[in-house]
C-alpha cells in the first residue's frame, strides 16, 4: 500500500486547521481513503511564526520548489488571491499533482484555464471550500443535480456581511457600529472591502452560476452592490414592511433558455422567506431545480475549522481517485449562455420618500410610476415630527425602468428627497 503525499500552500487560519487535522487524524484518513496520507511540506511567507499543532520541520518558504517536487499526489492551496497562486497551481498540475483549493477569486477569474490544464494532465481540481465554507454545495450542484435542470440559485454567501446586517437589524445600530463589532469579533478582516463591497460574494456567485447553468461566468460579469450604503433607517423600514435586509447572490436562468443573470446586492425579503432567518455569520443557499424542487443548504460559511472540513472532504476524494488511477468530474461547461445586464433584470423596489404634507402627493407619485410602466404593490404614509414619509413598494419590473421611475419621482415638486431605495426579492 503506497503512501499518498500531500503538500500545503499557506498556513493561515484555514491552512493551520488543515495541517492539524492531517497530523492528528492520520489513522482515520487512512481508513477512509484506503491508503496512508503523509503531509510532506508546508509553504508559507514567514517560517518564523508560531503555528500550534503544525509540525515545524515541514514549514518552508519556497512554494515554487515544493509544488515542483514531482512526487506529490495532492497540493492543497490555502493562500488566496490570484498571483502567484495561479502560477503555483499550474506548476503543481504540470508536475502531476491533483489540486484542492479554497480560492474563490482565482476559480472565478481563471477556472476555465485551470480546469483545462487539470484535464490535460489527468488530475483533479476541486474547490468545494471556495463557496459556503463547510456547506456541501458545489458537489451537489455538479454531481447530485447533474440530471436535473437548475433554474435559480439564491443565497447568502458572505458571513461577514450577514453578521453586520443581522446586527443592524437586531440592535438598530448603524453600519459603522456593526462593522466595528464584526472586526473586533474576528468576523471582518482589517480591510473588509472585498466583503462589504460585495466582491467576495460576486466571485462565489460566478462559480455557482457556472456550475448551476453549465456555462462560463466570470466575476466581472456579475452585477455587484455592497452593503456600505445600508442604513439603520433602511432596516427599520424593512421591519415595518415585515421584511429583513440581506446581501443576496442571485443566479437566474433566463426564460429564453439562452441567457442568465448573475447579481449581488442588498435586498429586502419577507420574514417568512427561507433566507430571512439566517443569522450571524452563517451562509445559506436556496437551489431551485425542475425535478428536485427547492433545496436549502445552510451552515457555517467561514472560519478555519468549517472551511477546513470542506478542504479535507475534497482531499479524501482526490486521494481515492489517485488510488483508482482516475480523475473525477471536471469542468461541466457545455453551454454559452449570454449573461444579461442588471438593467434587464426583473425585480421589485422599495422606495422611501420624504414628501410634502399636502393633498395629491400619493396621486402624483403613482402617476409618475405608471408613466414609466411601474405599478404600485403597497403604499405606506407616516407623519412624524421630522416630516412626512411615503414608502412605496412596487410590483416587479425591469431594473432600468424602476431606476428611471424613481429618478422621475425624485424630480416631483412634492418630493423633498429620496431617503433610500432598495431592491425587493421573494414577494
Amino acid at each position: 500500500m503506497r503512501t499518498l503525499k500531500v503538500a500545503l500552500l499557506g498556513c493561515g487560519v484555514v491552512g493551520t486547521e488543515v495541517a492539524r487535522y492531517l497530523t492528528l487524524h492520520q489513522d482515520d484518513l487512512t481508513a477512509r481513503i484506503g491508503a496512508p496520507v503523509e503531509l510532506v511540506g508546508i509553504a508559507v511567507r514567514r517560517a518564523d511564526r508560531l503555528r500550534p499543532g503544525v509540525p515545524e520541520e515541514l514549514v518552508g518558504t519556497d512554494a515554487a520548489a515544493l509544488v515542483a517536487r514531482g512526487d506529490l499526489d495532492v497540493v492543497i492551496e490555502a493562500i488566496g488571491g490570484i498571483e502567484p497562486t495561479d502560477e503555483l497551481i499550474r506548476s503543481a498540475i504540470a508536475h502531476g499533482a491533483s489540486v484542492v483549493s479554497a480560492n474563490k477569486a482565482l476559480i472565478a477569474a481563471r477556472g476555465a484555464a485551470l480546469h483545462l490544464a487539470a484535464r490535460e494532465a489527468g488530475v483533479d481540481l476541486f474547490y468545494e471550500a471556495a463557496v459556503g465554507g463547510a456547506i456541501p454545495l458545489l458537489r451537489p450542484l455538479r454531481e447530485s443535480l447533474a440530471g436535473d435542470r437548475v433554474n435559480r440559485v439564491l443565497g447568502i454567501v458572505n458571513g461577514t456581511t450577514n453578521f453586520i446586517l443581522d446586527k443592524m437589524d437586531s440592535t438598530g445600530d448603524e453600519y459603522e457600529v456593526a462593522l466595528k463589532e464584526a472586526t473586533a469579533l474576528g468576523y471582518a478582516e482589517a480591510d473588509p472591502t472585498a466583503d462589504v463591497e460585495g466582491h467576495d460574494a460576486a466571485a462565489k456567485a460566478a462559480i455557482l452560476a457556472g456550475l448551476a447553468f453549465n456555462t462560463r461566468v466570470t466575476a466581472d460579469q456579475v452585477f455587484v452592490q455592497g452593503i456600505t450604503g445600508v442604513s439603520a433607517a433602511d432596516m427599520a423600514s424593512a421591519r415595518a414592511a415585515g421584511s429583513v435586509v440581506k446581501l443576496l447572490a442571485i443566479c437566474e436562468r433566463g426564460g429564453d433558455g439562452e441567457s442568465a443573470t448573475v447579481r449581488v446586492h442588498p435586498a429586502m425579503i419577507p420574514l417568512d422567506h427561507p433566507l430571512a432567518s439566517v443569522r450571524g455569520a452563517d451562509n445559506a443557499v436556496l437551489v431551485e431545480a425542475e425535478a428536485a424542487g427547492r433545496l436549502m443548504f445552510h451552515g457555517p460559511g467561514a472560519g478555519g475549522a468549517p472551511t477546513a472540513s470542506s478542504v479535507l472532504g475534497d482531499l479524501v476524494t482526490a486521494c481515492r481517485n489517485r488510488l483508482a488511477g482516475t480523475a473525477g468530474p471536471g469542468d461541466t461547461v457545455y453551454r454559452a449562455l449570454t449573461v444579461r445586464p442588471m438593467a434587464e433584470v426583473v425585480t421589485g423596489r422599495h422606495v422611501d420618500l420624504d414628501v410634502q404634507d399636502e393633498p395629491g402627493v400619493l396621486a402624483a407619485v403613482a402617476a409618475v410610476l405608471a408613466e414609466h410602466g411601474v405599478s404600485v404593490d403597497t403604499l405606506r404614509q407616516h407623519r412624524g415630527p421630522a416630516g412626512t414619509s411615503l414608502v412605496v413598494v412596487t410590483h416587479r419590473a425591469a431594473d432600468a425602468a424602476l431606476t428611471t421611475a424613481v429618478e422621475a419621482v425624485a424630480a416631483l415638486p412634492q418630493v423633498r428627497a429620496v431617503n433610500s431605495t432598495m431592491r425587493v426579492e421573494g414577494r
